[in-house]
């Protein structure tokens, strides 16, 4: 368990690298966004899925001060990949933004970065749901989870909260648990889960 603790602390460790050396947050708020880390890095759960979450906020939220943002990212010659969804004509009412980061040991990091309009459906949710697995996680618990992501093989698909529900709210302990008890919750859509 301490080799597993030691990756996440690494990875962990790198992510922030990846956020100070790419300057996403000061690029967010150089066109007035407020912009919040969400997801695993924020309750510490990062293991081995090189994956960084932000909810950015802006009113008005106008498409081209959302495109200028991405277009100061894209001058990181780290970045090396960029895809855009306009969701603004739905209830999520936000542009989805995902961009590939490569770090110095050549492996690349996804930064999902959902911009919003503040006051829609999911302004702030998401760091609320952070909060509250924070607040609940145990060393047991995060040792679970940890441990759960780390025999997730690489080819499987789970989404970080998935894992938090299958522990904190159905006990569940071990990957072959985590298997059945994904059989019996299946995801559809946006996951409104919070502890």
């Amino acid at each position: 368990m301490d080799d597993i603790i030691k990756m996440a602390e690494r990875n962990q460790q790198r992510a922030w690298e990846v956020i100070e050396n790419s300057q996403i947050i000061p690029i967010w708020e150089s066109i007035g966004a407020k912009i919040n880390l969400v997801g695993s890095l924020r309750t510490g759960l990062l293991m081995k899925h090189r994956d960084i979450d932000f909810h950015i906020y802006s009113s008005p939220l106008l498409l081209s001060d959302s495109f200028r943002a991405m277009a100061q990212l894209a001058e990181n010659t780290s970045i090396k990949k960029i895809e855009c969804a306009n969701l603004l004509h739905t209830v999520e009412a936000c542009v989805e933004w995902h961009a590939w980061y490569q770090d110095a040991e050549n492996e690349l990091w996804q930064i999902d970065m959902i911009h919003m309009v503040n006051g829609s459906r999911y302004d702030g949710y998401f760091e609320k749901v952070a909060e509250r697995i924070s607040a609940l996680l145990t060393d047991e618990t995060r040792q679970v989870i940890l441990r759960l992501k780390y025999d997730t093989p690489d080819t499987e698909k789970i989404i970080g909260v998935e894992y938090y529900q299958a522990v904190l709210q159905g006990g569940v302990r071990t990957y072959a648990e985590l298997v059945e008890w994904r059989k019996q919750h299946p995801v559809t859509g946006v996951v409104e889960w919070m502890p």
